[in-house]
């Protein structure tokens, strides 16, 4: 971490401590809402809840980065629009499909062949002067037989050498896709975003996150205009995940909101919620927690209420398994940021299996070094 990073992390720590109105999450929550929204060359572009970010609107191409493994959009088409287009999705699951229906009419989407199992180009006519309603799901959608996904946090400087991890995790039967609880890369710019695209070619399954502190940047986050929402609801055979942006070491208002609507929906079913730095930091001794011990003890209120099944969290470069209000908690920070020496931990991730109707069966830590 620079001393640039160091001092922005420590400014937003300091503002939120000092309480009053500011607010240093409040510009990521509102981004949030622009996200997956998109207007030009004839078309108008709206993805359901936010669930995929528009990469790429052209004349005849639109590209997007799904940020669930199954989301709807609705694609109008206006005058001057093109009547064929490519709509190219990448980081989704390798059998998941696209579909395609104008009123009552479903239309024939046509997939066009590609190297890499998370990422798939269509095309598909559009009638002029419509709105398609679009769905990608893969077929086991809502199958609520157990099943289970990985966990993986903190890369930062060795997004150079996280291939070897990617190979590992390939190796692990039936995983459905990879859970990340932020800091993705080492300062958040567009090159490191860029870089961290291209590794994910030697992952054969979708990688969904939020973002870490790391993501911040000096000037803004860029982490949204490349991987979608900071905060994210999306249900995926008949588990409810949550993920919440803390990288400030604090929850925005707007996005406790967004929680009480999340935790009510998952309430009666299977549901898990993760971020990058926790509320309570296990051990105490580094400060890896939030910035107000009230906020903390409200958010886990709020996350026991809910009845809550897991806790995920990064941001500390090692393992930890805890209860937090009572919770099962693990924190995984293993995905190659320089690790806590005395734990000879190193790299790693987290298997986790889940049965829909009973809960999470095991937790599984696989060790890359």
């Amino acid at each position: 971490m620079t001393w640039r990073k160091h001092l922005t992390f420590a400014l937003s720590l300091g503002l939120a401590l000092g309480g009053g109105c500011i607010r240093p999450a409040e510009e990521r929550a509102d981004r949030d809402l622009d996200v997956g929204k998109a207007s030009g060359h004839g078309l108008d572009v709206d993805v359901d809840s936010g669930l995929a970010a528009v990469r790429e609107l052209g004349a005849d191409t639109l590209r997007l980065w799904s940020s669930a493994p199954a989301w709807e959009m609705s694609v109008t088409t206006r005058a001057g629009a093109a009547k064929d287009w490519s709509i190219s999705l990448e980081n989704v699951i390798a059998d998941a499909t696209l579909r395609a229906v104008a009123g009552d009419t479903s239309l024939t989407v046509t997939q066009i062949e590609s190297p890499l199992p998370t990422r798939k180009t269509y095309r598909v006519t559009l009638p002029a002067g419509t709105k398609t309603r679009f769905t990608l799901a893969p077929p086991d959608r809502n199958d609520t037989s157990p099943w289970r996904f990985a966990l993986m946090s903190d890369v930062q400087e060795a997004i150079v050498d996280v291939n070897d991890i990617y190979r590992r995790m390939n190796e692990v039967h039936g995983l459905r896709f990879l859970l990340g609880a932020g800091d993705l890369t080492q300062q958040g710019q567009e090159d490191e975003l860029s870089r961290f695209r291209d590794e994910l070619a030697a992952l054969d399954i979708p990688y969904y996150t939020t973002l870490g502190n790391h993501e911040l940047g000096d000037s803004g986050p860029a982490y949204q205009d490349w991987y979608g929402r900071a905060n994210s609801h999306f249900v995926y055979r008949g588990v409810h995940f949550s993920l919440l942006d803390s990288a400030s070491a604090t929850i925005d208002p707007i996005v406790y909101d967004w929680l009480d609507g999340w935790l009510a929906s998952g309430r009666d079913h299977v549901h898990i919620v993760a971020m990058h730095i926790p509320p309570i930091d296990p051990v105490g001794v580094r400060n890896g927690s939030f910035s107000s011990r009230n906020e903390a003890a409200k958010l886990l209120t709020r996350l026991a209420e809910g009845r809550v099944d897991l806790t995920l969290y990064g941001h500390i470069h090692s393992y930890y398994s805890f209860d937090n209000a009572g919770i099962p908690a693990y924190i995984s920070g293993g995905g190659g940021a320089i690790p806590e020496r005395f734990d000879q931990i190193g790299r790693h991730f987290l298997v986790i299996d889940v049965d829909p109707k009973s809960g999470v069966k095991s937790v599984e830590t696989v060790r890359v070094d």
